[in-house]
């Protein structure tokens, strides 16, 4: 029977569900981490009757066919940029985007990354960098006497210095932007690579127009909403058994003919 594949499609769609869930769980704590949704779509159809013609020589067409769906299909897992809350950390080098807009990382091949998790530190050069020890784009350098850091909303990076008053513009931090942001090629890491999907990056500047602003001392919080992720577990979980339910349904109408063979 062509339930018992068609019922099998839709549990491999559950458990997709379910495993898209619970990484948006996992990650409830993550650095500007996106939820995902995954998105499914139906297969294709078998024709038992068509529609639009006639059921024989002289007589009117058939108003509707029979077409028999076999299953569905996953086609995506979208991440859902949608801005996330911003905590207060109090530490300088904590940067958060309030708005649209993507910091640029030269990543370890030369490559250049993309992340929203501004929790950055000096390296043992004084270079402005991730968690992971990637240089943030452009290149800021803090010297050795520096006692206070200064980042305004537009990007602009100051540093006190121990033998100065007034504080010196060490660089500029620009931000990228995307036509599609949903195209961008997760790392891990909280890193982004560009594709054809997403389109070339646009840079600006922060509080430009279509660009967001930033935020010192600030980290942006995972989107991921808790209470929806327990409700959409709950409705995957039921799907998931809806289409078990159908396959034991068909082994016992199955069992019922074999023992009528019998």
């Amino acid at each position: 029977m062509r339930a018992l594949a068609i019922a099998a499609t839709g549990m491999s769609a559950q458990q997709t569900n379910v495993e898209v869930i619970a990484n948006n769980i996992a990650n409830i704590n993550t650095t500007a981490f996106k939820r995902a949704r995954a998105e499914f779509s139906d297969l294709l159809y078998q024709t038992e009757r068509a529609e639009g013609v006639p059921n024989r020589g002289g007589a009117d067409i058939v108003p509707e066919g029979a077409r028999i769906g076999l299953g569905v299909k996953t086609i995506g897992v979208r991440n859902l940029h949608i801005q996330g809350s911003l905590s207060q950390t109090g530490n300088p080098l904590d940067l958060a985007i309030n708005g649209r807009g993507w910091f640029q990382i030269t990543g370890p091949d030369g490559e250049t990354l993309y992340t929203r998790a501004g929790s950055f530190n000096k390296n043992a050069e004084g270079t402005l960098v991730t968690s992971d020890g990637y240089a943030v784009e452009p290149q800021i350098t803090f010297p050795d006497d520096t006692v206070e850091v200064i980042v305004n909303e537009s990007g602009e990076v100051y540093a006190r210095v121990a033998s100065q008053t007034d504080p010196q513009l060490l660089g500029q931090l620009n931000l990228a932007t995307f036509a599609n942001d949903s195209g961008l090629s997760p790392l891990g890491s909280n890193l982004y690579r560009e594709t054809t999907a997403s389109g070339q990056p646009i840079a600006g500047l922060a509080g430009e127009d279509g660009f967001g602003s930033i935020n010192q001392g600030y980290l942006e919080d995972s989107n991921v909403d808790p209470i929806k992720e327990i409700t959409e577990l709950i409705s995957a979980q039921r799907a998931y058994e809806m289409n078990s339910k159908i396959i034991q349904a068909v082994d016992e109408m199955e069992g019922t003919v074999t023992k009528g063979i019998r």
